[in-house]
């Protein structure tokens, strides 16, 4: 309780030197996430690309472990669990995944790191980047949350970051479905560009659910907190979204790959067959132009008088019919 007076002290006086502190405060009114002024016990801390006088806050202030809030800012870190040395703090680090619009009709998925803190009195959250499962929780778009049960809200955004990866997922098999539908009539590498986007981003998904899989169990055993008996159920809830998540991960890299490959080949054939068309179609154009350069050249030729004119006009017509004739039958026009 003295630490909680010296916060709230030390809040007090920030605000009346003027020293503007960015981090946001939340805490639950009747089950619903609300912004509050400042720091209070069993409130949630929200830093989204914290500054220096940001970090310099956690870190000093609330005393929030150093190596803690480094590893949620790192964007290489993977997901995992630690207790500080004191034991007082928990870090749980997961993969959230985000969306990044490249061009109006490009959409490229990944994952971010999350650093998820749990203390004797907070919850605090870090993440380098903002991301849509933070912003859900602090536009009061989830109910039933109560902040001052640090356990089950932890568990509660381990479950909206799995629906968030499930959501993502169901985009990337619709953006395929379209893809294939324009690949069937493409002689361009567009599609298959975009195709090769989204098996990125499935082999980033795929990775990053199979370390929160990992990281969820190891809290599920027991081994980082203590788990109630009535949160037991939404953690396997979870477990149980992110296992789904990894099995379509899975299938759906399993059909892009498989359609990469297929469409190569229609897009080649595609190609061969206009090709094919275009030489034809130049075979039929350079007979007339060879028959008449015979008589352009001054060399002697049958019925080069008067009639030669009408001579070559149907001669050539009856070539280029007869060839294309030819070419029909070997289906050399299509």
């Amino acid at each position: 309780m003295g630490r909680a007076c010296f916060i709230r002290l030390l809040n007090v006086i920030l605000v009346t030197k003027g020293v503007n502190v960015l981090l946001k405060f939340y805490k639950s009114v009747d089950n619903v996430v609300c912004e509050i002024d400042s720091w209070e016990v069993g409130c949630w801390i929200n830093a989204t690309e914290p500054e220096d006088a940001e970090l310099e806050y956690l870190k000093n202030t609330l005393a929030i472990d150093a190596m803690f809030v480094n590893s949620a800012l790192d964007e290489e870190e993977s997901s995992r669990t630690e207790i500080s040395d004191a034991g007082d703090q928990i870090l749980i680090m997961v993969d959230v995944p985000y969306a990044l619009r490249q061009g109006e009709n490009s959409i490229l998925y990944s994952t971010m790191p999350l650093g998820v803190v749990v203390t004797k009195d907070n919850v605090v959250t870090i993440s380098s980047k903002e991301n849509t499962v933070m912003k859900e929780l602090t536009d009061s778009m989830v109910k039933n949350v109560n902040t001052q049960f640090k356990t089950r809200f932890l568990f509660v955004i381990l479950y909206r970051i799995a629906l968030r990866f499930l959501q993502y997922l169901k985009q990337i098999d619709r953006i395929e479905t379209l893809l294939e539908s324009e690949l069937r009539h493409s002689m361009q590498n567009k599609e298959l560009l975009q195709l090769l986007e989204i098996e990125k981003s499935l082999v980033y998904f795929s990775t990053s659910l199979k370390a929160n899989q990992m990281t969820i169990e190891k809290i599920l055993r027991g081994r980082v907190l203590k788990i109630y008996e009535e949160d037991q159920d939404l953690l396997e809830d979870v477990l149980i979204e992110i296992k789904q998540g990894v099995d379509m991960s899975n299938i759906y890299s399993g059909i892009v790959k498989t359609s990469m490959n297929s469409y190569s080949s229609v897009i080649s054939n595609n190609l061969n067959s206009a090709m094919k068309f275009l030489t034809s179609i130049t075979i039929l154009l350079a007979i007339p132009t060879l028959i008449s350069s015979f008589y352009g050249m001054n060399v002697e030729l049958p019925l080069n008088g008067k009639y030669a004119f009408w001579f070559l006009i149907v001669f050539s017509l009856c070539s280029t019919v007869g060839s294309f004739w030819i070419l029909k039958r070997r289906d050399l026009l299509k």
